[in-house]
């Protein structure tokens, strides 16, 4: 919804308020007796619905703060969601109270069906629940790389009773590309299992790793440097507005580890962004392995059916 319809849509609700209070009013005038037992009838269902279209009116105007002024997408989107439930709940609470005059009768039979709707649905109150305590606790929010028992994904929506990921890796590749299927998974599972979330606290970044065999008669020094000079060079590229130098923690690293075979593994860990995993690879390699090739003398690689 575009900011003139949502304008337009304050505007009505504005007005209806307006008239059902003016009706409510008017009804009070003798001249309206001759609807005789309509008259108490008409009066409560004005009043409900100035109630109603008050209620409206508000959670309008509060989502149109909340647009304005929310900083992120997820905050916006889990704030969003709790003013529409927090409307209908009211809504439903004005709607109920004009259809049951007796307020004993009411609470008795809500009672009631509460008990026997809480056994016939258990499933979908976990579910909601379990959406409570995502929009409250922040395990994850829209927008955000998750996984959770094997599914991992970004975080589209996320509903009362589900949240749906758009998957990456899966199936079919094995890189953190979009797969093109969307998961959809009930809220409750957060209750019951650990959700690892990658925009944790190297926000924007998390550490990921590439590696490169080399033999163990090559110049490590040598390796080291390649690798680092690649690894620095596309930080600064493609996040020209960060300084590692102020940020230890952004900073590359090497380190090598023996293999399972006759050579050892050089291995560069980098920040990058949990999008941009398979990319940064690639990019690294590209940089790397010419000026590794340049040196035969230096860097041997391995050779031979164990390769």
């Amino acid at each position: 919804m575009n900011f003139k319809d949502r304008k337009h849509r304050i505007v009505f609700l504005a007005s209806g308020s307006v008239l059902f209070l003016a009706i409510y009013y008017l009804l009070k005038f003798p001249n309206f007796q001759f609807l005789g037992n309509y008259l108490s009838l008409l009066s409560r269902l004005s009043i409900s619905l100035f109630i109603i279209t008050l209620i409206l009116l508000a959670g309008r105007i509060v989502e149109k703060l909340i647009i304005e002024r929310s900083e992120t997408r997820g905050n916006r989107y889990n704030l969003l969601r709790v003013t529409r439930l927090v409307t209908t709940i009211l809504v439903t609470f004005v709607i109920v109270s004009f259809l049951f005059q007796n307020l004993y009768t009411l609470a008795a039979g809500f009672g009631l069906a509460s008990l026997v709707l809480g056994f016939a649905l258990q499933a979908p109150i976990t579910s909601f629940i379990g959406w409570l305590y995502i929009i409250f606790r922040k395990p994850y929010k829209v927008g955000d790389r998750i996984q959770v028992k094997g599914m991992r994904g970004d975080v589209v929506e996320i509903h009362y009773l589900d949240t749906v990921i758009r998957e990456c890796s899966g199936d079919y590749i094995k890189n953190d590309h979009d797969s093109g299927r969307d998961i959809r998974f009930p809220n409750s599972i957060v209750l019951k299992t650990e959700v690892i979330n990658y925009s944790g606290s190297m926000i924007p970044f998390i550490w990921n790793e590439t590696a490169v065999q080399v033999s163990y008669s090559s110049d490590i020094t040598f390796v080291e440097e390649c690798l680092m000079k690649a690894a620095t060079a596309d930080f600064k590229e493609q996040y020209p507005h960060r300084d590692p130098e102020n940020k230890p923690e952004w900073k590359p690293m090497v380190y090598f580890r023996n293999n399972s075979y006759a050579w050892m593994e050089a291995v560069i860990s980098y920040p990058v962004e949990p999008f941009d995993t398979t990319g940064k690879r690639n990019r690294i390699l590209r940089k790397a392995l010419p000026s590794l090739n340049e040196q035969p003398d230096k860097v041997q690689f391995p050779e031979g059916v164990m390769r």
